[in-house]
């Protein structure tokens, strides 16, 4: 074996593999030449561990790293049925057009560009409109009154932390762990922890919605588990990198918490179910095994391994499963998912969590008394940032080929 990767395509990616993929079991089974890259990859049995082409690889790697999204307004919507005009206003995106338009939370909307906006099929409406202009007004109905906003598409970084009141409950629902989003520098880590900072006194319980969460970057993963955990070790793994001479190395490693963040005080309930995946995994199993806050939901998707990133010779992406990640406790997780403290056995959802703040908190105290502020409806993800893969990826640094 050559302690230097070879000098075309095939060979950087067949040396890449044989000194990093996670389960050196299979190393035999690559072929050392051939033609293919994609024959090559596909000799080893883990799904995750793939190559991009170079023409898709930046693409790729915008996708991990932030929620950039291209020729959006910035909005999502609630569907609901048995009203006349079935979308309302579901989350507007800070600095967006939208935003900057005005367009109101929880408005109702009537029409977009002149076609109204009714029936089971007004989302689909919408998005035959939204998708072949460049200008989109729409018809907004809001406190009895009826205006116009008008927009323009552009390029925007999407939130991927998001707060609703559901039933009296404040909901916090955690959809990614990305490196880039509205808050450019400290991404998913620092939009949790302003939110978290801003309502450090809050003495209700809140709910961490995790829900379909396919993962993401580890350090965001695990620095937002940090916000919640007082002292102890988040996350350990262990994992094959080369070492300066080009061995195959393997590293053992973990992460310790920080005392003094604002989530250490507050009282949470996570939930969760078979789409949370990967990073997700890594929050909730630390979150629940070092702290008072259980995991309510179903069986979590069960992905304990976690990728590297190379960019190779040629301008394509290396995506190699090099980790194995552990609890706090030392459990191994990938393949099993992670129980639940309190299983939902009529839905995912956040009356089920509700109900676990109950049984776990005793009374469990409300953010709003009396009226409920809103109720769960069926979201429409609508322009959200495309998952580029369905399970997501615990994913280390992206390195380059030099």
């Amino acid at each position: 074996m050559k302690s230097t990767p070879a000098t075309d395509e095939y060979g950087y990616n067949y040396w890449l593999l044989q000194k990093t993929y996670l389960y050196e079991e299979e190393l035999p089974n690559l072929p050392e030449e051939g033609d293919s890259i994609q024959v090559l990859y596909k000799a080893l049995s883990d799904r995750y561990t793939r190559y991009t082409e170079p023409s898709q690889s930046a693409a790729v790697i915008e996708s991990r790293n932030t929620s950039v999204i291209t020729g959006d307004i910035g909005l999502e919507f609630w569907y609901n049925p048995g009203t006349e005009h079935t979308l309302s206003i579901r989350h507007v995106y800070p600095k967006s057009p939208a935003d900057r338009a005005g367009v109101p939370k929880n408005g109702v909307v009537i029409s977009v560009n002149g076609t109204e906006l009714t029936g089971e099929d007004a989302y689909q409406k919408y998005r035959a409109v939204f998708d072949s202009n460049e200008v989109i007004v729409l018809e907004i109905s809001f406190q009895d009154s009826v205006r116009s906003y008008t927009m323009k598409r552009e390029t925007i970084y999407a939130p991927t932390i998001f707060v609703d009141t559901v039933d009296g409950y404040e909901v916090i629902n955690i959809r990614e762990f990305k490196l880039n989003t509205i808050e450019r520098d400290s991404g998913s880590y620092m939009e949790l922890k302003r939110h978290l900072d801003s309502t450090a006194s809050d003495k209700s319980v809140r709910i961490l919605d995790l829900r379909n969460n396919p993962g993401g970057h580890v350090d965001q993963c695990i620095k937002m588990a940090d916000l919640f955990v007082k002292s102890g070790t988040l996350s350990s793994r262990h994992w094959y990198v080369f070492s300066a001479d080009g061995k195959r190395t393997e590293h053992k490693t973990s992460n310790e918490a920080k005392a003094g963040d604002s989530g250490e005080e507050g009282k949470f309930v996570m939930l969760a179910n078979t789409g949370s995946a990967s990073c997700a995994e890594i929050f909730a199993a630390a979150v629940r095994e070092l702290t008072d806050i259980p995991l309510a939901g179903i069986t979590t998707f069960g992905k304990g391994i976690g990728q590297s990133s190379w960019k190779t010779m040629d301008g394509g992406l290396a995506t190699i499963t090099t980790l194995e990640f552990f609890t706090p406790k030392g459990n191994l997780y990938h393949g099993k998912g992670l129980e639940p403290d309190y299983p939902c056995t009529d839905g995912v959802s956040v009356q089920c969590a509700i109900d676990a703040a109950q049984k776990h908190f005793g009374k469990a105290l409300k953010k709003t008394a009396g009226k409920a502020v809103g109720t769960e409806k069926q979201p429409i993800t609508g322009n959200n940032h495309q998952i580029e893969d369905v399970y997501g990826g615990a994913y280390a640094d992206i390195f380059l080929f030099k």
